[in-house]
């Protein structure tokens, strides 16, 4: 019997999106297959250097030593405090240079057109420019304008792209949100106020949308910062061990997955 395509849709969440090594740590460990990934934001990030062919243990190691200073590259704020140059270089250095469309797992990335409104989404050219695009936090980082379309996060417009993983032939989709807000009171600074507030919009945005997942994994990553870089070892076992809470239940539901037949609709 053929087996079905599994497709992950992560999304943003900052900091705490470091789970999704957790999560694709745990599935590779039980033998659950990984077809395809569509990402935005930090999903984006995390996404592209697992379809570029990082193997766990490297993709551990980079989280334990991520730094905000990676990307703290601060420029004259018209359009954004930070430029964005040295994050696009990080994932251009680990994502081997590689166009989206070489990657070693089909992968698709999220963005936000901000003159229209509209989601943007890459599956093929530069890996770096398009994640640089996905992650670009409005007011933080400067938009990436590529083919004419300005760019920012693609969590404003589909904060976990479970639809984009289906379009891309996902019969099962599994989501995985690692941004949900739980308030905080931890607001000092410009930087504070755009993200809390990008947390609170999008967390009522996904509260009136029914996304379409077989399985929504949800990390319990709240307690951590999504804007500090400091606890990356607990959020991703946080991602490890929701995983894990759902492996049976995945891998029983790919083993009794059966074709939809289309012939008789």
């Amino acid at each position: 019997m053929k087996r079905p395509v599994v497709g992950l849709a992560l999304g943003s969440g900052g900091a705490r999106g470091f789970a999704h090594l957790g999560v694709l740590k745990a599935f590779k460990d039980a033998g659950i297959p990984v077809d395809l990934i569509a990402g935005s934001s930090m999903g984006a990030l995390v996404g592209s250097l697992y379809c570029a062919g990082q193997d766990m243990e490297q993709l551990y190691k980079l989280a334990k030593t991520f730094k905000r200073k990676y990307y703290l590259d601060f420029t004259v704020p018209k359009m954004g405090f930070i430029q964005g140059k040295r994050i696009k270089e990080y994932i251009s250095l680990f994502t081997y240079r590689k166009n989206i469309e070489d990657l070693d797992i089909p992968f698709s990335v999220i963005a936000t057109d901000l003159h229209t409104g509209e989601k943007v989404i890459f599956k093929e050219g530069n890996t770096a420019d398009a994640v640089r695009a996905s992650i670009s936090i409005p007011g933080i980082f400067v938009p990436v304008k590529i083919r004419d379309r300005l760019l920012i996060d693609g969590g404003v417009v589909d904060r976990v792209p479970v639809s984009v993983a289906r379009e891309m032939g996902a019969d099962i989709v599994i989501g995985v949100d690692c941004a949900h807000f739980d308030g905080s009171n931890d607001v000092q600074s410009i930087y504070d106020v755009i993200i809390q507030s990008i947390e609170i919009m999008q967390d009522e945005l996904l509260s009136q949308i029914d996304l379409d997942a077989d399985f929504m994994l949800k990390p319990d990553v709240k307690k951590f910062s999504s804007r500090a870089f400091t606890d990356t070892v607990e959020i991703v076992s946080e991602g490890e061990e929701e995983a894990n809470r759902h492996i049976e239940a995945i891998r029983t539901y790919i083993e009794n997955w059966k074709e939809p037949d289309h012939e008789a609709e």
